[in-house]
């Protein structure tokens, strides 16, 4: 019997071809004129995610 993939951890998580996983970062949707240019810029990017979350999400994904 195979493993069933959980869609809404596929949905969040990207797999780079070196299988490093990347996520957005949260809090983007509002309340952002509060916040520095700064931080916005950086939640526009994707970002990588630890070694010890990556292995685990990986058996998830």
């Amino acid at each position: 019997m195979t493993k069933k993939t959980k869609k809404s951890v596929k949905k969040r998580f990207k797999i780079t071809k070196k299988q490093n996983l990347l996520h957005q970062k949260s809090g983007q949707d509002h309340f952002n004129a509060r916040e520095s240019g700064k931080v916005t810029r950086n939640k526009r990017k994707p970002k990588k995610l630890p070694k010890g979350y990556a292995k685990t999400i990986r058996q998830i994904i």
